[in-house]
This record gives structure tokens, C-alpha cells and sequence, in this order.
């Protein structure tokens, strides 16, 4: 399901214009984001939580020329689902 669909969805459910259910979700994503900017964690009970994690350096190697390479850290967001989401989807 992309973004166009997903506020479709959201529209048929809460019978509401699409307008305003476009507007909700990008409220929702820009919160999000604003939230993981800050290494702040966005947890929903019964969906699931939305964080940032630090992945350490690595060794990897370079698919084209074989060579080994050092991969920096970096800060990675994850999101973990919650017991109901896996409980649904399981």
C-alpha cells in the first residue's frame, strides 16, 4: 500500500475528506521525523515504537573490486513492532 492508497483507506474509515486525512498523515510522518531528529524514541501502544540506533563501524568489502573497506557509524532509524501488531500479522 503506498501514501495515495493508505490515505484513501483512511478516508473511507473515518469518513472524512481526503484533504484532511493527507493532512493528518503528513502531521504524523513530520512529528515522526522531528522525533528521531532528536534521538527521541515515538512508541503507539499496541502498534509499536519508533527509534534511533547507533550501528557501529564495520569491515565490509566492496562488491566491484573485491577491496575491504571501512563502513563509519551512523545513527539508523528502526522501528520495533508492539505485541498486538505482531500477535495480527503472526
Amino acid at each position: 500500500m503506498n501514501k495515495a492508497k493508505l490515505v484513501e483507506n483512511m478516508a473511507k474509515i473515518t469518513k472524512l475528506p481526503k484533504s484532511t486525512c493527507k493532512e493528518a498523515l503528513e502531521a504524523f510522518i513530520d512529528s515522526v521525523r522531528g522525533a528521531l531528529k532528536q534521538s527521541k524514541q515515538v512508541v503507539i501502544t499496541g502498534f509499536g515504537t519508533f527509534m534511533v540506533m547507533n550501528r557501529k563501524s564495520r569491515v565490509g568489502v566492496n562488491p566491484a573490486t573485491g577491496k575491504k573497506m571501512q563502513i563509519p557509524a551512523k545513527k539508523v532509524p528502526k522501528f520495533r513492532p508492539g505485541k498486538a501488531l505482531k500477535t495480527l500479522v503472526g
